[in-house]
């Protein structure tokens, strides 16, 4: 397969959030690479965070494994134990099923740029700082008393 040209994938800054939470994400773009280019056994996307922007609330998988790699600019990886700075060239990962939530923040001046792989959408996502789960099998948000959201 040729080499990937970014320019073809389209670039997006969906949201499934529901309002508020929404909100911190508004300055994430994103690129789905693995339905682009035919793979089903994990999910890819490239991202950018412009300044002051989240990639996702924090978060953990029931059953995913993430692998995240910064490609440029820095970020501050927020975790149960705190936060670490990242910058281009570190790799970081979250096994499936530690309770570890966690996210990224680009609290510098300038625009961010890295790498997530996982598994496409199956599993359940515990939100550890706010009153939302996101059902495995369903897809849908909800409270964690079960409710609608």
């Amino acid at each position: 397969m040729p080499k990937v040209d970014l320019s073809q994938i389209e670039q997006t800054n969906r949201t499934g959030y529901p309002a508020p939470y929404d909100r911190d994400v508004a300055g994430r773009q994103y690129r789905r690479l693995a339905p682009a280019l035919g793979l089903t056994d994990f999910g890819a996307s490239e991202v950018m965070l412009e300044p002051g922007a989240w990639s996702s609330q924090r978060h953990w998988h029931e059953d995913e494994d993430e692998l995240l790699v910064m490609i440029a600019g820095e970020a501050q990886l927020v975790e149960e134990s705190g936060a670490t700075s990242l910058k281009a060239g570190d790799i970081v990962a979250w096994p499936k099923g530690v309770a570890n939530g966690h996210h990224l923040v680009n609290d510098s001046g300038a625009p961010c740029r890295f790498v997530v792989i996982g598994r496409p959408a199956a599993s359940d996502c515990h939100y550890p700082d706010i009153d939302l789960h996101l059902d495995g099998p369903g897809q849908m948000y909800r409270r964690r008393d079960g409710s609608a959201v």
